[in-house]
Protein backbone atom coordinates (compact mmCIF):
# COMPACT_ATOMS: atom_id res chain seq x y z
CA UNK A 1 0.00 0.00 0.00
CA UNK A 2 1.10 3.55 -0.74
CA UNK A 3 -1.93 5.72 0.02
CA UNK A 4 -5.00 4.98 2.17
CA UNK A 5 -8.41 6.59 1.73
CA UNK A 6 -10.16 6.84 5.13
CA UNK A 7 -13.89 6.43 4.60
CA UNK A 8 -14.85 8.04 7.89
CA UNK A 9 -14.73 11.21 9.96
CA UNK A 10 -14.02 12.51 13.47
CA UNK A 11 -11.62 11.06 15.98
CA UNK A 12 -11.33 7.65 14.29
CA UNK A 13 -10.29 9.28 11.01
CA UNK A 14 -7.64 11.25 12.92
CA UNK A 15 -6.49 8.03 14.62
CA UNK A 16 -6.07 6.25 11.27
CA UNK A 17 -4.32 9.24 9.70
CA UNK A 18 -1.71 9.08 12.45
CA UNK A 19 -1.28 5.31 12.06
CA UNK A 20 -0.76 5.78 8.31
CA UNK A 21 2.00 8.30 9.06
CA UNK A 22 3.62 5.89 11.52
CA UNK A 23 3.42 3.04 9.00
CA UNK A 24 4.81 5.19 6.19
CA UNK A 25 1.83 5.46 3.83
CA UNK A 26 -0.11 8.52 2.66
CA UNK A 27 -3.60 9.39 3.91
CA UNK A 28 -6.66 10.74 2.09
CA UNK A 29 -9.54 12.22 4.07
CA UNK A 30 -13.10 12.76 2.89
CA UNK A 31 -15.54 15.25 4.36
CA UNK A 32 -19.21 16.15 4.34
CA UNK A 33 -20.08 19.81 3.91
CA UNK A 34 -20.22 20.35 7.67
CA UNK A 35 -16.77 18.78 8.06
CA UNK A 36 -14.91 20.99 5.57
CA UNK A 37 -12.79 22.47 8.38
CA UNK A 38 -12.85 19.40 10.64
CA UNK A 39 -9.66 18.17 12.25
CA UNK A 40 -9.42 15.02 10.12
CA UNK A 41 -9.77 17.03 6.90
CA UNK A 42 -6.87 19.27 7.93
CA UNK A 43 -4.53 16.56 9.24
CA UNK A 44 -4.65 14.19 6.26
CA UNK A 45 -2.15 14.48 3.43
CA UNK A 46 -5.09 15.16 1.09
CA UNK A 47 -8.80 15.84 1.61
CA UNK A 48 -11.74 15.65 -0.79
CA UNK A 49 -15.32 16.86 -0.41
CA UNK A 50 -18.25 14.44 -0.50
CA UNK A 51 -20.69 17.18 -1.57
CA UNK A 52 -23.54 16.50 0.85
CA UNK A 53 -24.85 16.83 4.38
CA UNK A 54 -26.62 13.60 5.27
CA UNK A 55 -24.84 10.28 5.98
CA UNK A 56 -26.54 8.64 2.97
CA UNK A 57 -25.11 11.29 0.65
CA UNK A 58 -21.62 11.34 2.16
CA UNK A 59 -19.94 8.72 4.33
CA UNK A 60 -22.40 6.03 3.17
CA UNK A 61 -22.12 6.96 -0.52
CA UNK A 62 -20.10 4.09 -2.00
CA UNK A 63 -19.85 5.38 -5.60
CA UNK A 64 -18.67 8.78 -4.38
CA UNK A 65 -16.05 7.26 -2.06
CA UNK A 66 -14.68 5.07 -4.84
CA UNK A 67 -14.59 8.01 -7.23
CA UNK A 68 -12.48 9.97 -4.74
CA UNK A 69 -10.19 6.98 -4.26
CA UNK A 70 -9.62 6.93 -8.03
CA UNK A 71 -9.10 10.69 -8.26
CA UNK A 72 -6.66 10.79 -5.35
CA UNK A 73 -4.66 7.77 -6.44
CA UNK A 74 -5.40 5.90 -3.20
CA UNK A 75 -4.70 2.18 -3.46
CA UNK A 76 -6.36 1.12 -0.18
CA UNK A 77 -9.43 1.95 1.92
CA UNK A 78 -9.81 1.89 5.71
CA UNK A 79 -13.45 2.18 6.85
CA UNK A 80 -12.85 3.00 10.55
CA UNK A 81 -15.90 2.12 12.65
CA UNK A 82 -19.57 2.85 12.02
CA UNK A 83 -20.82 3.95 8.59
CA UNK A 84 -19.67 1.34 6.02
CA UNK A 85 -17.16 -0.48 8.23
CA UNK A 86 -19.31 -3.63 8.42
CA UNK A 87 -20.71 -3.49 4.89
CA UNK A 88 -19.72 -6.49 2.80
CA UNK A 89 -21.05 -4.60 -0.25
CA UNK A 90 -18.57 -1.78 0.35
CA UNK A 91 -15.71 -4.18 1.00
CA UNK A 92 -16.48 -6.03 -2.23
CA UNK A 93 -16.81 -2.78 -4.18
CA UNK A 94 -13.40 -1.67 -2.92
CA UNK A 95 -11.83 -4.98 -3.98
CA UNK A 96 -13.61 -4.94 -7.35
CA UNK A 97 -12.17 -1.47 -7.94
CA UNK A 98 -8.69 -2.97 -7.62
CA UNK A 99 -8.05 -1.47 -4.18
CA UNK A 100 -6.88 -3.07 -0.94
CA UNK A 101 -9.60 -3.46 1.69
CA UNK A 102 -8.27 -2.95 5.22
CA UNK A 103 -10.47 -5.34 7.14
CA UNK A 104 -11.85 -8.87 7.03
CA UNK A 105 -12.98 -10.35 3.72
CA UNK A 106 -16.45 -9.52 2.38
CA UNK A 107 -17.49 -13.15 2.91
CA UNK A 108 -16.45 -13.01 6.58
CA UNK A 109 -18.20 -9.68 7.10
CA UNK A 110 -21.36 -11.16 5.59
CA UNK A 111 -21.23 -14.27 7.78
CA UNK A 112 -20.48 -12.50 11.06
CA UNK A 113 -22.27 -9.24 10.27
CA UNK A 114 -25.43 -11.27 9.91
CA UNK A 115 -26.09 -11.70 13.62
CA UNK A 116 -28.23 -14.78 12.99
CA UNK A 117 -25.44 -16.52 11.04
CA UNK A 118 -22.95 -15.49 13.74
CA UNK A 119 -25.12 -17.26 16.32
CA UNK A 120 -25.00 -20.43 14.22
CA UNK A 121 -21.20 -20.30 14.06
CA UNK A 122 -21.03 -19.74 17.82
CA UNK A 123 -23.27 -22.76 18.36
CA UNK A 124 -21.09 -24.94 16.13
CA UNK A 125 -17.92 -24.15 18.08
CA UNK A 126 -19.62 -24.60 21.44
CA UNK A 127 -19.76 -20.96 22.56
CA UNK A 128 -22.36 -20.24 25.26
CA UNK A 129 -25.66 -18.75 24.01
CA UNK A 130 -29.12 -17.65 25.21
CA UNK A 131 -32.31 -18.52 23.27
CA UNK A 132 -33.00 -16.50 20.12
CA UNK A 133 -34.87 -16.57 16.81
CA UNK A 134 -33.07 -18.75 14.24
CA UNK A 135 -33.70 -16.19 11.48
CA UNK A 136 -34.71 -12.49 11.31
CA UNK A 137 -38.36 -11.98 12.21
CA UNK A 138 -40.86 -10.97 9.54
CA UNK A 139 -42.99 -8.64 11.64
CA UNK A 140 -44.01 -7.64 15.17
CA UNK A 141 -46.27 -10.68 15.55
CA UNK A 142 -43.24 -12.99 15.48
CA UNK A 143 -41.59 -10.87 18.17
CA UNK A 144 -44.72 -11.20 20.32
CA UNK A 145 -44.79 -14.96 19.75
CA UNK A 146 -41.16 -15.28 20.86
CA UNK A 147 -41.87 -13.23 23.99
CA UNK A 148 -44.87 -15.39 24.84
CA UNK A 149 -42.81 -18.56 24.43
CA UNK A 150 -39.62 -17.49 26.24
CA UNK A 151 -40.86 -14.73 28.52
CA UNK A 152 -39.78 -11.14 29.06
CA UNK A 153 -37.50 -9.23 28.90
CA UNK A 154 -36.43 -9.70 25.28
CA UNK A 155 -34.00 -7.75 23.12
CA UNK A 156 -34.74 -6.80 19.51
CA UNK A 157 -31.53 -6.36 17.53
CA UNK A 158 -30.63 -5.21 14.02
CA UNK A 159 -29.39 -8.26 12.13
CA UNK A 160 -26.94 -6.20 10.07
CA UNK A 161 -25.80 -3.55 12.52
CA UNK A 162 -23.97 -2.82 15.70
CA UNK A 163 -22.94 -0.04 18.03
CA UNK A 164 -26.23 -0.20 19.94
CA UNK A 165 -28.29 1.15 17.04
CA UNK A 166 -31.38 -0.78 16.08
CA UNK A 167 -31.39 -2.40 19.52
CA UNK A 168 -34.43 -2.23 21.82
CA UNK A 169 -35.29 -4.01 25.09
CA UNK A 170 -38.92 -4.85 25.80
CA UNK A 171 -40.02 -5.31 29.39
CA UNK A 172 -43.80 -5.26 28.76
CA UNK A 173 -45.89 -6.95 26.07
CA UNK A 174 -47.72 -3.71 25.25
CA UNK A 175 -44.49 -2.03 24.12
CA UNK A 176 -43.17 -4.80 21.89
CA UNK A 177 -44.82 -3.62 18.66
CA UNK A 178 -43.62 -0.01 18.91
CA UNK A 179 -40.10 -1.04 19.98
CA UNK A 180 -39.85 -3.41 17.02
CA UNK A 181 -40.90 -0.62 14.64
CA UNK A 182 -38.38 1.72 16.27
CA UNK A 183 -35.57 -0.83 15.96
CA UNK A 184 -36.33 -1.30 12.26
CA UNK A 185 -36.33 2.47 11.64
CA UNK A 186 -33.04 2.94 13.48
CA UNK A 187 -31.46 0.04 11.62
CA UNK A 188 -32.51 1.44 8.23
CA UNK A 189 -31.18 4.90 9.16
CA UNK A 190 -27.84 3.63 10.46
CA UNK A 191 -27.16 0.61 8.24
CA UNK A 192 -29.53 0.78 5.27
CA UNK A 193 -31.20 -2.54 6.24
CA UNK A 194 -34.00 -3.08 8.73
CA UNK A 195 -34.01 -6.84 9.41
CA UNK A 196 -34.10 -7.66 13.12
CA UNK A 197 -33.93 -10.79 15.24
CA UNK A 198 -34.87 -11.44 18.87
CA UNK A 199 -33.09 -12.92 21.88
CA UNK A 200 -33.80 -13.46 25.53
CA UNK A 201 -32.39 -10.54 27.49
CA UNK A 202 -30.26 -11.24 30.53
CA UNK A 203 -31.29 -8.77 33.24
CA UNK A 204 -28.44 -6.71 34.70
CA UNK A 205 -25.61 -8.40 32.79
CA UNK A 206 -22.09 -7.14 32.34
CA UNK A 207 -20.81 -6.55 28.81
CA UNK A 208 -17.47 -8.28 28.26
CA UNK A 209 -15.60 -8.46 24.98
CA UNK A 210 -12.42 -9.98 23.60
CA UNK A 211 -10.12 -8.23 21.13
CA UNK A 212 -8.95 -10.49 18.32
CA UNK A 213 -6.26 -10.04 15.65
CA UNK A 214 -5.85 -12.47 12.76
CA UNK A 215 -3.63 -12.51 9.67
CA UNK A 216 -3.56 -14.40 6.37
CA UNK A 217 -0.96 -16.83 7.66
CA UNK A 218 -3.27 -18.70 10.05
CA UNK A 219 -2.47 -16.71 13.19
CA UNK A 220 -5.48 -15.89 15.39
CA UNK A 221 -4.56 -14.08 18.60
CA UNK A 222 -6.80 -12.90 21.44
CA UNK A 223 -5.22 -9.78 22.95
CA UNK A 224 -7.35 -9.78 26.10
CA UNK A 225 -10.68 -8.67 27.46
CA UNK A 226 -12.51 -5.39 27.99
CA UNK A 227 -15.45 -4.47 30.22
CA UNK A 228 -17.96 -2.18 28.47
CA UNK A 229 -20.87 -2.40 30.91
CA UNK A 230 -21.36 1.32 31.53
CA UNK A 231 -23.86 2.12 28.78
CA UNK A 232 -26.68 4.52 28.05
CA UNK A 233 -29.25 3.56 25.38
CA UNK A 234 -26.95 0.63 24.50
CA UNK A 235 -24.17 3.13 23.76
CA UNK A 236 -20.98 2.49 25.72
CA UNK A 237 -19.69 5.37 27.84
CA UNK A 238 -16.83 3.84 29.85
CA UNK A 239 -14.65 0.87 28.91
CA UNK A 240 -11.65 -0.73 30.59
CA UNK A 241 -9.03 -3.39 29.97
CA UNK A 242 -8.47 -5.98 31.10
CA UNK A 243 -12.05 -6.64 32.22
CA UNK A 244 -11.91 -6.51 36.04
CA UNK A 245 -13.53 -8.88 38.52
CA UNK A 246 -13.44 -11.97 36.28
CA UNK A 247 -12.34 -15.39 37.46
CA UNK A 248 -9.50 -17.12 35.64
CA UNK A 249 -12.02 -19.70 34.40
CA UNK A 250 -14.36 -17.01 32.98
CA UNK A 251 -11.50 -15.23 31.27
CA UNK A 252 -10.20 -18.47 29.73
CA UNK A 253 -13.73 -19.37 28.54
CA UNK A 254 -14.15 -15.99 26.83
CA UNK A 255 -10.69 -16.16 25.21
CA UNK A 256 -11.31 -19.68 23.90
CA UNK A 257 -14.78 -18.90 22.50
CA UNK A 258 -13.55 -15.72 20.80
CA UNK A 259 -10.60 -17.54 19.21
CA UNK A 260 -12.74 -20.49 18.06
CA UNK A 261 -15.45 -18.28 16.52
CA UNK A 262 -12.94 -16.19 14.57
CA UNK A 263 -10.98 -19.25 13.41
CA UNK A 264 -14.19 -20.94 12.21
CA UNK A 265 -15.15 -17.78 10.30
CA UNK A 266 -11.66 -17.55 8.70
CA UNK A 267 -11.29 -14.10 10.18
CA UNK A 268 -8.52 -11.65 9.26
CA UNK A 269 -7.67 -8.16 10.59
CA UNK A 270 -8.95 -6.71 13.90
CA UNK A 271 -12.27 -7.82 15.32
CA UNK A 272 -14.14 -8.04 18.58
CA UNK A 273 -16.21 -10.88 20.00
CA UNK A 274 -18.77 -9.66 22.53
CA UNK A 275 -20.39 -11.54 25.41
CA UNK A 276 -22.84 -10.92 28.23
CA UNK A 277 -21.99 -12.08 31.74
CA UNK A 278 -24.98 -12.58 34.02
CA UNK A 279 -24.99 -11.94 37.75
CA UNK A 280 -24.97 -15.72 38.24
CA UNK A 281 -21.74 -16.01 36.27
CA UNK A 282 -23.31 -17.41 33.08
CA UNK A 283 -21.63 -16.29 29.84
CA UNK A 284 -23.59 -15.76 26.61
CA UNK A 285 -22.21 -14.92 23.16
CA UNK A 286 -23.58 -11.62 21.88
CA UNK A 287 -22.06 -10.78 18.48
CA UNK A 288 -18.89 -10.23 16.49
CA UNK A 289 -17.97 -6.71 15.39
CA UNK A 290 -16.00 -7.10 12.16
CA UNK A 291 -14.13 -3.83 12.53
CA UNK A 292 -12.04 -1.71 14.83
CA UNK A 293 -13.88 -0.79 18.05
CA UNK A 294 -14.24 2.69 19.54
CA UNK A 295 -12.66 1.33 22.71
CA UNK A 296 -9.60 -0.20 21.04
CA UNK A 297 -7.17 2.23 22.80
CA UNK A 298 -7.53 0.51 26.20
CA UNK A 299 -6.29 -2.71 24.63
CA UNK A 300 -3.45 -0.84 22.95
CA UNK A 301 -2.43 0.71 26.27
CA UNK A 302 -2.40 -2.63 28.09
CA UNK A 303 -0.70 -4.70 25.38
CA UNK A 304 1.66 -2.26 23.66
CA UNK A 305 0.16 -3.28 20.30
CA UNK A 306 -0.95 -0.62 17.77
CA UNK A 307 -4.13 -2.21 16.45
CA UNK A 308 -4.47 0.11 13.44
CA UNK A 309 -0.89 -0.54 12.33
CA UNK A 310 -1.58 -4.27 12.72
CA UNK A 311 -4.58 -3.83 10.40
CA UNK A 312 -2.30 -2.17 7.86
CA UNK A 313 0.24 -4.98 8.19
CA UNK A 314 -2.40 -7.66 7.64
CA UNK A 315 -3.80 -5.81 4.60
CA UNK A 316 -0.25 -5.72 3.21
CA UNK A 317 -0.01 -9.50 3.57
CA UNK A 318 2.41 -9.40 6.50
CA UNK A 319 2.11 -11.64 9.57
CA UNK A 320 1.02 -10.26 12.93
CA UNK A 321 3.78 -8.76 15.05
CA UNK A 322 2.43 -10.74 18.02
CA UNK A 323 1.49 -14.44 18.08
CA UNK A 324 0.39 -15.11 21.67
CA UNK A 325 -1.96 -13.49 24.18
CA UNK A 326 0.22 -10.97 26.01
CA UNK A 327 0.24 -10.47 29.77
CA UNK A 328 -1.55 -7.17 30.57
CA UNK A 329 0.67 -4.11 31.03
CA UNK A 330 -1.30 -2.54 33.85
CA UNK A 331 -4.89 -1.29 33.56
CA UNK A 332 -6.57 1.24 31.25
CA UNK A 333 -9.93 3.02 31.37
CA UNK A 334 -11.53 4.92 28.47
CA UNK A 335 -14.15 7.66 28.86
CA UNK A 336 -16.13 8.58 25.77
CA UNK A 337 -16.54 12.34 25.59
CA UNK A 338 -19.88 12.80 23.82
CA UNK A 339 -21.66 16.06 23.04
CA UNK A 340 -24.64 15.12 25.22
CA UNK A 341 -26.45 16.87 28.06
CA UNK A 342 -26.43 14.46 31.02
CA UNK A 343 -28.90 16.62 32.96
CA UNK A 344 -31.45 16.27 30.18
CA UNK A 345 -31.29 12.52 29.78
CA UNK A 346 -28.12 12.49 27.67
CA UNK A 347 -29.70 14.57 24.90
CA UNK A 348 -27.37 15.14 21.93
CA UNK A 349 -26.22 18.78 21.79
CA UNK A 350 -24.58 19.62 18.47
CA UNK A 351 -23.05 23.05 18.02
CA UNK A 352 -19.80 25.01 18.11
CA UNK A 353 -17.04 23.97 20.54
CA UNK A 354 -15.84 27.26 22.03
CA UNK A 355 -13.28 25.70 24.38
CA UNK A 356 -11.62 22.29 24.34
CA UNK A 357 -8.83 22.00 26.91
CA UNK A 358 -7.75 18.37 27.16
CA UNK A 359 -5.80 16.97 30.13
CA UNK A 360 -2.32 15.52 29.92
CA UNK A 361 0.37 14.13 32.20
CA UNK A 362 1.46 10.63 33.20
CA UNK A 363 -0.84 7.88 31.99
CA UNK A 364 -3.15 10.19 30.01
CA UNK A 365 -4.00 9.82 26.31
CA UNK A 366 -6.66 11.83 24.43
CA UNK A 367 -7.91 10.72 21.00
CA UNK A 368 -9.98 13.57 19.57
CA UNK A 369 -11.62 14.75 16.40
CA UNK A 370 -12.38 18.25 17.69
CA UNK A 371 -10.54 21.21 19.19
CA UNK A 372 -11.45 24.74 20.20
CA UNK A 373 -13.33 26.27 17.28
CA UNK A 374 -14.64 22.98 15.90
CA UNK A 375 -18.33 22.39 15.21
CA UNK A 376 -20.18 19.20 16.21
CA UNK A 377 -22.73 18.60 13.42
CA UNK A 378 -26.19 17.31 14.30
CA UNK A 379 -26.23 14.83 11.43
CA UNK A 380 -23.51 12.52 12.74
CA UNK A 381 -22.43 10.74 15.91
CA UNK A 382 -22.12 12.72 19.15
CA UNK A 383 -18.62 11.39 19.99
CA UNK A 384 -16.08 14.24 20.19
CA UNK A 385 -13.12 12.57 21.86
CA UNK A 386 -11.91 9.74 24.08
CA UNK A 387 -9.97 10.10 27.31
CA UNK A 388 -7.82 7.03 27.99
CA UNK A 389 -6.11 6.75 31.37
CA UNK A 390 -3.56 4.03 32.19
CA UNK A 391 -2.00 2.92 35.48
CA UNK A 392 0.03 0.05 36.83
CA UNK A 393 -3.11 -1.08 38.68
CA UNK A 394 -6.83 -0.33 38.41
CA UNK A 395 -6.54 1.77 41.56
CA UNK A 396 -3.83 3.94 40.02
CA UNK A 397 -5.82 4.27 36.79
CA UNK A 398 -8.84 5.45 38.81
CA UNK A 399 -6.72 8.02 40.65
CA UNK A 400 -5.28 9.36 37.40
CA UNK A 401 -8.76 9.41 35.87
CA UNK A 402 -10.03 11.65 38.67
CA UNK A 403 -7.20 14.08 38.04
CA UNK A 404 -7.63 14.04 34.26
CA UNK A 405 -11.41 14.51 34.43
CA UNK A 406 -10.93 17.51 36.74
CA UNK A 407 -8.58 19.07 34.19
CA UNK A 408 -10.84 18.49 31.17
CA UNK A 409 -12.74 21.62 30.08
CA UNK A 410 -15.27 21.83 27.23
CA UNK A 411 -17.47 24.86 26.56
CA UNK A 412 -19.98 25.74 23.85
CA UNK A 413 -21.67 22.35 23.77
CA UNK A 414 -22.77 20.13 26.63
CA UNK A 415 -20.65 17.05 27.34
CA UNK A 416 -20.83 13.90 29.44
CA UNK A 417 -17.93 15.03 31.64
CA UNK A 418 -20.22 15.64 34.67
CA UNK A 419 -21.36 12.01 34.49
CA UNK A 420 -17.81 10.69 34.25
CA UNK A 421 -16.74 12.80 37.25
CA UNK A 422 -19.62 11.38 39.26
CA UNK A 423 -19.24 7.75 38.23
CA UNK A 424 -15.49 7.60 38.88
CA UNK A 425 -16.19 7.88 42.62
CA UNK A 426 -19.34 5.76 42.73
CA UNK A 427 -19.01 2.73 44.99
CA UNK A 428 -20.62 0.41 42.42
CA UNK A 429 -17.95 1.31 39.84
CA UNK A 430 -14.97 1.55 42.16
CA UNK A 431 -15.80 -1.97 43.32
CA UNK A 432 -14.43 -2.01 46.85
CA UNK A 433 -17.48 -4.09 47.85
CA UNK A 434 -17.81 -5.79 44.47
CA UNK A 435 -18.28 -4.49 40.93
CA UNK A 436 -22.03 -3.79 40.65
CA UNK A 437 -22.21 -2.02 37.28
CA UNK A 438 -24.30 -3.65 34.54
CA UNK A 439 -25.61 -2.60 31.13
CA UNK A 440 -28.72 -0.89 32.55
CA UNK A 441 -27.03 0.48 35.67
CA UNK A 442 -27.33 4.11 34.57
CA UNK A 443 -31.09 3.81 34.03
CA UNK A 444 -31.85 1.65 37.06
CA UNK A 445 -29.24 2.35 39.77
CA UNK A 446 -27.44 5.62 39.11
CA UNK A 447 -29.47 8.12 41.11
CA UNK A 448 -27.04 11.01 41.51
CA UNK A 449 -28.66 14.22 40.18
CA UNK A 450 -26.69 15.96 37.46
CA UNK A 451 -27.36 19.54 36.46
CA UNK A 452 -28.51 20.34 32.93
CA UNK A 453 -26.00 22.25 30.84
CA UNK A 454 -26.67 25.66 29.38
CA UNK A 455 -28.37 25.40 26.03
CA UNK A 456 -25.86 25.02 23.22
CA UNK A 457 -25.58 27.94 20.88
CA UNK A 458 -27.66 27.60 17.70
CA UNK A 459 -25.87 25.63 15.04
CA UNK A 460 -24.42 27.62 12.22
CA UNK A 461 -25.44 26.97 8.64
CA UNK A 462 -22.84 24.43 7.55
CA UNK A 463 -24.00 24.13 3.94
CA UNK A 464 -21.68 24.93 1.06
CA UNK A 465 -22.68 26.91 -1.99
CA UNK A 466 -20.83 25.62 -5.03
CA UNK A 467 -20.23 27.31 -8.36
CA UNK A 468 -18.12 26.53 -11.40
CA UNK A 469 -15.13 28.79 -12.01
CA UNK A 470 -12.25 28.82 -14.47
CA UNK A 471 -8.62 29.04 -13.32
CA UNK A 472 -5.89 29.22 -15.94
CA UNK A 473 -8.26 27.81 -18.53
CA UNK A 474 -9.30 24.86 -16.37
CA UNK A 475 -12.83 24.44 -15.08
CA UNK A 476 -13.00 23.91 -11.33
CA UNK A 477 -15.75 23.90 -8.71
CA UNK A 478 -15.46 26.33 -5.81
CA UNK A 479 -17.37 25.73 -2.60
CA UNK A 480 -17.89 28.53 -0.09
CA UNK A 481 -19.64 28.40 3.30
CA UNK A 482 -23.20 29.69 3.02
CA UNK A 483 -22.71 31.84 6.12
CA UNK A 484 -19.86 33.69 4.47
CA UNK A 485 -22.04 34.58 1.52
CA UNK A 486 -25.29 35.19 3.34
CA UNK A 487 -23.97 37.20 6.25
CA UNK A 488 -25.62 34.95 8.80
CA UNK A 489 -22.77 34.78 11.31
CA UNK A 490 -24.64 36.83 13.89
CA UNK A 491 -28.22 36.03 12.86
CA UNK A 492 -30.42 34.01 15.27
CA UNK A 493 -31.19 30.42 14.33
CA UNK A 494 -34.73 29.90 13.18
CA UNK A 495 -37.27 27.20 13.82
CA UNK A 496 -39.34 25.51 11.16
CA UNK A 497 -41.66 28.48 10.78
CA UNK A 498 -38.90 31.07 10.71
CA UNK A 499 -39.17 32.32 14.29
CA UNK A 500 -36.03 32.64 16.46
CA UNK A 501 -35.29 29.37 18.25
CA UNK A 502 -35.20 31.03 21.65
CA UNK A 503 -38.69 32.37 21.09
CA UNK A 504 -40.14 29.08 19.89
CA UNK A 505 -41.61 28.19 23.28
CA UNK A 506 -43.06 31.60 23.98
CA UNK A 507 -46.48 30.35 24.99
CA UNK A 508 -47.76 27.36 26.91
CA UNK A 509 -49.33 25.69 23.87
CA UNK A 510 -46.01 25.31 22.08
CA UNK A 511 -43.93 22.19 22.59
CA UNK A 512 -40.26 22.98 21.92
CA UNK A 513 -38.01 20.44 20.27
CA UNK A 514 -36.01 18.75 23.06
CA UNK A 515 -33.05 18.18 20.75
CA UNK A 516 -31.47 19.44 17.57
CA UNK A 517 -32.64 16.74 15.22
CA UNK A 518 -35.02 15.51 12.54
CA UNK A 519 -38.73 14.80 12.99
CA UNK A 520 -38.77 11.10 12.15
CA UNK A 521 -42.45 10.22 12.59
CA UNK A 522 -45.66 11.51 14.16
CA UNK A 523 -47.79 9.27 16.38
CA UNK A 524 -50.68 11.75 16.41
CA UNK A 525 -52.29 14.01 13.80
CA UNK A 526 -53.48 17.60 13.88
CA UNK A 527 -56.88 17.56 15.58
CA UNK A 528 -56.15 14.59 17.83
CA UNK A 529 -56.78 14.83 21.56
CA UNK A 530 -53.79 13.86 23.74
CA UNK A 531 -53.05 13.52 27.45
CA UNK A 532 -49.97 14.84 29.18
CA UNK A 533 -47.18 12.31 28.78
CA UNK A 534 -48.61 10.65 25.65
CA UNK A 535 -46.09 9.61 23.01
CA UNK A 536 -46.69 11.99 20.11
CA UNK A 537 -43.52 11.94 17.96
CA UNK A 538 -40.20 10.28 17.31
CA UNK A 539 -37.13 12.40 16.53
CA UNK A 540 -33.71 11.32 15.33
CA UNK A 541 -30.42 12.98 16.19
CA UNK A 542 -26.90 11.70 15.68
CA UNK A 543 -28.26 8.35 14.42
CA UNK A 544 -30.31 7.69 17.58
CA UNK A 545 -34.07 7.86 18.03
CA UNK A 546 -35.75 9.78 20.85
CA UNK A 547 -39.41 9.65 21.84
CA UNK A 548 -41.22 12.94 22.40
CA UNK A 549 -44.15 13.11 24.83
CA UNK A 550 -46.91 15.67 25.16
CA UNK A 551 -46.05 18.42 27.63
CA UNK A 552 -49.76 19.01 28.41
CA UNK A 553 -53.18 17.60 27.68
CA UNK A 554 -55.32 19.08 24.90
CA UNK A 555 -55.82 19.11 21.14
CA UNK A 556 -52.95 19.08 18.64
CA UNK A 557 -53.34 22.22 16.52
CA UNK A 558 -50.01 22.29 14.65
CA UNK A 559 -47.04 20.02 13.86
CA UNK A 560 -43.68 20.48 12.20
CA UNK A 561 -43.55 18.40 9.03
CA UNK A 562 -41.99 14.95 9.20
CA UNK A 563 -38.44 15.10 7.86
CA UNK A 564 -37.89 18.66 9.13
CA UNK A 565 -34.62 19.38 10.94
CA UNK A 566 -35.22 21.53 14.03
CA UNK A 567 -32.84 23.37 16.32
CA UNK A 568 -33.11 22.55 20.03
CA UNK A 569 -35.92 24.70 21.42
CA UNK A 570 -37.56 25.34 18.03
CA UNK A 571 -41.34 24.88 17.77
CA UNK A 572 -42.16 21.19 17.29
CA UNK A 573 -45.90 21.18 17.94
CA UNK A 574 -48.77 23.10 19.51
CA UNK A 575 -51.27 21.58 21.92
CA UNK A 576 -54.18 23.90 22.73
Amino acid sequence: MKKVLIANRGEIAVRIIRACADYGVGSVAVYANADIDAMHARLADEAYGLDGDRPADTYLNIPRLLEIARRSGADAVHPGYGFLSESEAFAQAVIDAGLTWIGPSPATIARLGDKVEARKIALRVGAPLVAGTPEPVADASEVLAFAEQHGLPIIIKAAFGGGGRGMKIAWRMDEVEELYASAVREAVTAFGRGECFVEQFLDKPRHIEAQVLADRHGNVVVLGTRDCSLQRRNQKLVEEAPAPFLSDEQRARIHAAARDICAAAEYTSAGTVEFLLSASGAISFLEVNTRLQVEHPVTEQTTGVDLVVEQLRVADGLPLSITDTPAPLGHAIEFRINAEDVGRGFLPTPGPVRRFDAPSGPGVRVDTGVQSGSVVPGTFDSLMAKLIVTGATREQALARARRALREFRIEGVASVLPFHRAVIDHADFVGADGFKVHTRWIESDFAEPLAAAARAEPQQDDSLLRTAIEIDGRRMVLGLPAQLLRGLADAPATGSAGEPAQAAAANAAELPSPIAGTVQAWKVAVGDEVKEGDLIAVMEAMKMEMQVHAHRGGRVTWQASAGTFLAAGARLAEIA
